[in-house]
C-alpha cells in the first residue's frame, strides 16, 4: 500500500511537470505578422580599401500566443554577399525559430566590400526574409560595392564636382536656390532607381569631346547599356496615379544652365525644365550631347527657354521633345530619332503646344520655336504635332530640315517624309549614309555658327552642310 502510493505521487508529479512545462500553442493565423525594427537596414559606409561592417534589427511578436517562424533566410542564397546571425545563431537560413508572446529576437546581418573590383555592383541589395504560417515578410538590405562619392538625399549648397571618382545619386538630391553645382570633364554621375538631380540654382556640366559627363544608372552590366526607366524620381498617389520627374529636373527659379559634351540616358524622363516664364538668357542650353533611352521624354520643356545645337535625342516611349505651354525654343544642327523598342509608341516625336486646361478653363501663352538644320524622324506615320489653343500666339519655322510629318506650313527648302539612312538605327548610330537626302541641303549660314558636329568632324569641308547633329564623312577620313 505504501509502495503503491509512493507509486501515486511519483505520477502525479510527472504529470504536473509535464502540463507546467507544456509551451502554449503557436498562433497559427494566416493573418498574423511580425513587426521589424526598420523596414531597410543600409549600410551606408563607402569603402575605400576592403573592408566588413554590422547591422541589426529586432523582430518582434506582437501576437498574444507564441510564434513559430518556419524559415528565416537570406534571398540572395549563397550568391549573398551579407551574412547573418540569427539570435546567437550563425547561419544564413534558420528554421522553427520561436518567438514568445510580446517578445523579440535579433539578427544581426554583416557585409565584406571590395570596392576596387570594378564589375561590382555600384549597389548591393538582398532581403531577409521570414516565413510565417504561410505569409513571407522582408526586410531589404542595402550596402555600397565601389569606392565612389555618395550623395544620399542631401541638399547642395555650391560646390564643385571634380574626376577622380564615380559619383553616385541615392534618394535624390537638390542644388539649392541661388547655388551652384560645376561638373567636371570626365564625370560619371550614377542615379540609383528612384532618383532625380534637381536643380532650384545652377547646373553647370561641361565636358569635353575626349571627356563627356555622363549622367545615368546605377547598373553597370552590360545588358542595361541601353535599357530605359533604371533612374528618375516619381511620386505614387493612392489613386493609382503617378507623377514622373525629370532624371535633371529644374524647378521654378533655376537659371543659366548649361550641358556641354553630355551623355543622359536610361531614365524614366531625361530632363524637365518647369515655367521659368521669359528672359534674355536660356534657362537651359544643351549642345554636344546625346539624350537618348527614356521611357516617357527625353526632354518636357514648360513655357521656358531653351536652345539646344549640336544634339541628339533618341528613343522614348513618349514624345521625345515635349515643348509644352508655351516658351522660346531653337535647335540648330540636332537629330531627333524615335525608334523605341521597349513597348508600342503612340506619340510623335515631337508636339508643340502652348496653353493647358483646369476647370474647364484654357490657360494660353505665347509660342515660338525655331529649328534650322535639323532632321526629326522615327518609326510612326507622323512626327510632328502642333497643338494650338487659346489666344497666345503660335510661331515655328523649320528652316532646310527633313522632316516625317503631314504639316506644311512653316517649313523652308525642307524635305518631307524620306528616310535619312542612318547608318545603324538598331546600335543608335544615327549618322547618315552617303546616299542620305539628308546631305549638302543645310542651311550654310546656319552650318558656319556651328563648324563641327557632335563627332568634332567639321562641316565646311566639303561641298555642303548635312542636316542633322553628324557630318556625313568618308570613312577613311573620320577621326578615330
Amino acid at each position: 500500500m505504501n509502495s503503491r502510493f509512493h507509486l501515486f505521487i511519483i505520477i502525479s508529479a510527472l504529470i504536473v511537470i509535464f502540463y507546467s512545462c507544456k509551451e502554449e500553442d503557436f498562433n497559427t493565423d494566416m493573418n498574423a505578422r511580425l513587426i521589424f525594427g526598420t523596414d531597410t537596414v543600409a549600410f551606408d559606409t563607402v569603402f575605400t580599401t576592403i573592408g566588413s561592417t554590422t547591422k541589426w534589427f529586432t523582430v518582434k511578436n506582437p501576437q498574444k500566443q507564441p510564434v513559430q517562424i518556419s524559415k528565416i533566410f537570406l534571398a540572395g542564397g549563397d550568391n549573398s554577399r551579407f551574412r547573418l546571425n540569427i539570435n546567437g545563431v550563425m547561419a544564413n537560413e534558420d528554421f522553427d525559430v520561436e518567438i514568445a508572446s510580446g517578445d523579440s529576437i535579433f539578427v544581426f546581418v554583416e557585409v565584406t566590400i571590395d570596392p576596387t573590383g570594378q564589375n561590382n555592383p555600384m549597389v548591393v541589395h538582398d532581403s531577409v526574409v521570414f516565413s510565417l504560417n504561410g505569409n513571407q515578410q522582408d526586410v531589404d538590405l542595402v550596402a555600397f560595392g565601389q569606392d565612389f562619392h555618395l550623395f544620399n538625399g542631401e541638399v547642395l549648397k555650391t560646390q564643385h564636382w571634380q574626376n577622380d571618382k564615380p559619383y553616385l545619386i541615392y534618394n535624390s538630391v537638390l542644388v539649392d536656390t541661388l547655388e551652384t553645382l560645376t561638373i567636371d570633364a570626365g564625370c560619371r554621375i550614377h542615379f540609383h532607381k528612384g532618383s532625380s538631380l534637381f536643380v532650384k540654382g545652377t547646373l553647370k556640366a561641361a565636358g569635353t569631346f575626349e571627356d563627356k559627363i555622363t549622367f545615368s544608372g546605377d547598373r553597370l552590366e552590360k545588358s542595361y547599356g541601353d535599357v530605359p526607366g533604371q533612374w528618375g524620381a516619381f511620386t505614387e498617389y493612392s489613386n493609382g496615379s503617378i507623377l514622373v520627374y525629370g532624371g535633371i529636373h529644374f524647378l521654378l527659379g533655376s537659371k543659366d544652365n548649361l550641358f556641354d559634351w553630355v551623355v543622359l540616358k536610361n531614365a524614366y524622363k531625361g530632363i524637365q525644365i518647369d515655367s521659368m516664364g521669359f528672359s534674355a538668357n536660356p534657362a537651359l542650353s544643351i549642345s554636344n550631347s546625346r539624350i537618348e533611352n527614356m521611357t516617357l521624354n527625353c526632354i518636357d520643356a514648360r513655357t521656358t527657354f531653351l536652345k539646344a545645337s549640336n544634339c541628339v535625342f533618341a528613343n522614348s516611349g513618349s514624345y521625345t521633345l515635349a515643348l509644352l505651354f508655351g516658351g522660346d525654343y531653337e535647335f540648330n544642327h540636332c537629330t531627333v530619332a524615335n525608334f523605341y523598342r521597349h513597348a508600342t509608341r503612340k506619340e510623335p516625336a515631337l508636339i508643340m503646344n502652348n496653353y493647358f486646361k483646369y476647370n474647364k478653363v484654357t490657360y494660353s501663352f505665347n509660342f515660338s520655336a525655331l529649328f534650322g538644320n535639323c532632321i526629326i524622324y522615327g518609326n510612326n506615320a507622323n512626327e510632328i504635332v502642333s497643338d494650338k489653343g487659346g489666344t497666345g500666339s503660335f510661331l515655328y519655322s523649320f528652316k532646310n530640315c527633313l522632316v516625317n510629318t503631314n504639316l506644311k506650313d512653316g517649313f523652308e527648302n525642307s524635305v518631307f517624309n524620306k528616310d535619312p539612312l542612318f547608318v545603324d538605327i538598331p546600335e543608335d548610330n544615327f549618322a547618315i549614309d552617303s546616299l542620305s537626302p539628308a546631305r549638302n541641303m543645310g542651311n550654310i549660314e546656319i552650318a558656319r555658327l556651328f563648324p563641327l558636329d557632335l563627332d568634332n568632324q567639321s562641316r565646311l569641308d566639303d561641298e555642303g552642310a548635312d542636316s542633322g547633329a553628324l557630318e556625313w564623312i568618308p570613312t577613311a577620313k573620320r577621326k578615330k
